[in-house]
Formats: C-alpha cells, sequence, structure tokens
C-alpha cells in the first residue's frame, strides 16, 4: 500500500523503494519481480518530481530513484 499527498507531491511508500536502493526480496515470501513490477506500477506514475518518505533511512524522490537505481533503470 502506498499513501499519497498529491498536493505536497509526496508519499509514504513503507519498505518499497529507499534512498539508493529497494525494499528486500531475500526473506521468506518476498518476491523481487513483484517488487519491482509493484514500483513501476504504483510509484513511477507519480512522476519524477514526488518525493517518498520510506520505512527507514533517509527519503527521495521518485525522479531520483528511477534513474540512478541501475536495479529500477534495468527492469524498465
Amino acid at each position: 500500500m502506498v499513501f499519497t499527498n498529491k498536493e505536497m507531491s509526496l508519499c509514504a511508500c513503507r519498505r518499497r523503494v529507499f534512498n539508493g536502493s529497494v525494499g528486500r526480496s531475500d526473506i521468506p515470501g518476498g518476491d523481487h519481480d513483484t517488487l519491482i513490477k509493484s514500483i513501476i506500477d504504483k510509484l513511477l506514475p507519480l512522476g519524477d518530481d514526488f518525493g517518498f518518505i520510506c520505512g527507514h533511512g533517509p527519503g527521495s524522490s521518485i525522479g531520483h530513484e528511477a534513474h540512478d537505481q541501475s536495479i529500477l533503470t534495468g527492469a524498465m
């Protein structure tokens, strides 16, 4: 689940994507393909300028992560 505030161009994406990384999929029940599909389908359409708060650590913007994370640029 992703909570968005369009007026503030901000979302809370929990542990789906982080500043410089994506969520873990190597734990029981994790699925890397599902995680990446979720990021592509739910977060990227918000736009490059949308900021995010993640489960822990500093936030970032959708655009920064979409263009700087090789794991995401390779999936698109």
